[in-house]
């Protein structure tokens, strides 16, 4: 009985330790809840302001807030490399970590059998892609920015001078023209004036109606803003599906090499599998390859 006591009172010392460490731990937690709350109130007030710039109309509130980034970096390729890319990344993957590659050759271009095989290496691609932009935004004094502009069959040197002589007479509340430029991508105007606080009252009208050919077309202005790039830092960042190949010799026609990559990196047996594309810049010449950003 003796014994059983000495068991029941350890079991009990136990139990009370086990009761005493859960209710210290769930203090804990309730600070660590508390502390993280902080935190994150913290955060949201410390976030930056974001400098934005826009181009196109908005639509829909919700959009007002976004700036898409749509990356298209032009990378040099030295001579005797190629670009591959797969299909899946793990099979790019696989490749890089095998490092070396003995890839065969149609011999049908050589004479001496031991220069059927040559070896390349493998390494990753990687990029530098912006992780912070932030661009200054100013608003010009002496320009305006005319849209909504009809799609009439006249060149757009004659469109330019029929905007340039309204927006020069007083009447129509315009000044002495300085300069003139067509925006081809967003088939708008930038009309920049000789004195300020032209530009000011027109932005504030808004719409106005001009002459153009044999009739009258109501055009929108807004305030020129133009931008320039305060503050950008990049960051390295691998292409997953892309493997770069280097050491490459000039052996073969630009041709048959390129198919002899393919043939040997498609193979599941060598490490590999399907290609998607495949570029290569035989040795004593120089390319560019065009990285856009992967929807797949």
């Amino acid at each position: 009985s003796q014994e059983l006591y000495s068991a029941l009172e350890q079991d009990h010392a136990k139990l009370k330790m086990a009761k005493e460490a859960a209710e210290q731990r769930t203090q804990e937690l309730k600070k660590e809840g508390e502390l993280h709350k902080i935190f994150e109130q913290q955060k949201l007030s410390a976030l930056p302001e974001k400098k934005m710039i826009f181009k196109g109309l908005t639509v829909n509130k919700e959009d007002m807030n976004k700036l898409m980034l749509t990356p298209l970096i032009r990378y040099p390729l030295p001579g005797g490399s190629a670009l591959i890319t797969f299909e899946q990344a793990k099979v790019a993957q696989k490749i890089i970590e095998m490092r070396e590659h003995t890839v065969e050759l149609s011999c049908g271009e050589l004479e001496e059998l031991d220069q059927c095989r040559v070896r390349v290496q493998a390494v990753p691609m990687d990029i530098l892609l912006p992780s912070v932009l932030q661009i200054r935004l100013t608003q010009s004094s002496r320009s305006i920015l005319v849209s909504d502009l009809p799609s009439l069959d006249i060149s757009k040197e004659a469109l330019l001078d029929k905007l340039e002589l309204f927006f020069s007479k007083t009447k129509n509340g315009g000044s002495e023209v300085e300069s003139r430029e067509f925006l081809e991508e967003s088939h708008q105007v930038v009309l920049t004036f000789t004195q300020d606080g032209v530009a000011r009252p027109l932005i504030e009208r808004g719409q106005i109606q001009v002459p153009i050919g044999k009739g009258k077309y109501k055009v929108k202005i807004s305030p020129c803003v133009s931008g320039d790039i305060s503050n950008l830092q990049l960051q390295p960042s691998r292409c997953p599906r892309t493997v770069l190949l280097l050491g490459i010799p000039d052996v073969l026609s630009e041709e048959s090499m390129r198919d002899a990559l393919e043939i040997h990196f498609q193979k599941a047996s060598r490490g590999g599998g399907e290609v998607d594309a495949l570029a290569y810049v035989p040795a004593g010449r120089t390319g560019v390859a065009v990285f856009v950003e992967d929807t797949d």
